[in-house]
């Protein structure tokens, strides 16, 4: 019935408290989260973890994360086709079509016709404008936040790999 170095028994059985420790604070400073294989489930996840993080703090003001993006997008770009702003968001254009559709009827954009009937250019309207405007201190804050949590080091290195990878794939494709 002896106990071993570091053990008691329990039930019979001899119990390592030391090996519990470890396993409790192994499990405690792990992600809760499996490792995921694939380059694109990983980047997907966390995709959708940013997005429902960001639509919680824009949700108070009536916005969702990807009109948060389009209206900051066309605020900095100024006026851009439809295909071209596809190309910015890497965003397929039924996704785009239909998120553009909800902006407008809210008046958050405007659009005219170019020279090629099909041809759409697009503009942050200034109900657009002022809806990003108030936007802004909640996704400053959700920035900050999140920044703060991930460090700054890894934030930048974080920007750094999601814009090459995203340029890669875009640029090359299937060639990859």
């Amino acid at each position: 019935m002896g106990s071993g170095v570091g053990g008691a028994e329990w039930g019979g059985e001899v119990f390592c408290i030391s090996y519990r420790c470890i396993c409790i604070y192994m499990s405690m400073s792990h992600s809760h989260l499996p490792d995921l294989p694939c380059m694109c489930s990983s980047f997907r996840r966390a995709s959708r973890a940013l997005t429902k993080l960001y639509d919680q703090a824009l949700r108070p003001l009536g916005l969702r994360a990807t009109q948060f993006t389009v209206l900051q997008v066309l605020s900095r770009a100024g006026e851009v086709s439809q295909g071209r702003l596809g190309e910015i968001l890497a965003m397929d254009s039924t996704t785009l079509t239909r998120t553009l559709e909800i902006m407008r009827r809210r008046g958050w954009i405007t659009e005219r016709r170019g020279e090629d009937r099909r041809e759409r250019w697009l503009r942050l309207a200034k109900a657009g404008e002022a809806q990003l405007n108030r936007a802004l201190p909640a996704w400053e804050r959700v920035q900050s936040r999140l920044r703060h949590r991930v460090g700054d080091k890894a934030w930048e290195n974080l920007f750094q790999l999601t814009n090459q990878v995203t340029d890669l794939v875009v640029s090359q494709g299937d060639s990859i």
